[in-house]
């Protein structure tokens, strides 16, 4: 399967800049429920991933007592804090390397062969994926087990 199936472009999703202010990406982030976004420049490319966590880290670790005090800083102020880093995919990936990266992560940024970010792939998109496999194998076992 071509991963560009499971594809949410980035002309339809959140997406932030490296010089957005932190509270502005705490706010979007907000608005829309998310805990992470990705970060691309102002060329397209796919920067990192910012995470609630990082900002609050950010906060802590610089004595930032309020979202107003967060104007003063931009994203690319932030270290990422997270175990794992979140690593774009190829458009030419697999599933499988999808799989994978998703099992640490909400979703996979992907580039094309320049590093141009170009969208997202969800893990809910991916597990849709994957039942409806199991379904048609399912389906398949089925209908070969009354064949006989």
């Amino acid at each position: 399967m071509n991963i560009i199936q499971l594809l949410h472009p980035k002309a339809l999703i959140d997406y932030i800049y490296d010089d957005t202010t932190c509270r502005q990406a705490l706010e979007i982030m907000g608005n829309h429920g998310f805990t992470a976004v990705p970060v691309i420049d102002h060329e397209g490319r796919y920067v990192r991933t910012l995470s609630e966590g990082d900002i609050l880290w950010f906060m802590i670790n610089n004595a930032v007592g309020s979202r107003r005090e967060l104007e003063a800083f931009c994203v690319n102020d932030v270290s990422e804090k997270r175990n794992v880093e979140v690593k774009p995919v190829s458009v030419t990936s697999t599933i499988d390397d999808v799989i994978l990266m998703l099992v640490n992560q909400n979703f996979v940024p992907v580039i094309d062969d320049r590093k141009v970010f170009i969208g997202i792939i969800t893990r809910s998109d991916v597990l849709k994926y994957c039942h409806s496999c199991l379904k048609s194998e399912d389906s398949a076992e089925m209908q070969e087990a009354e064949s006989f």
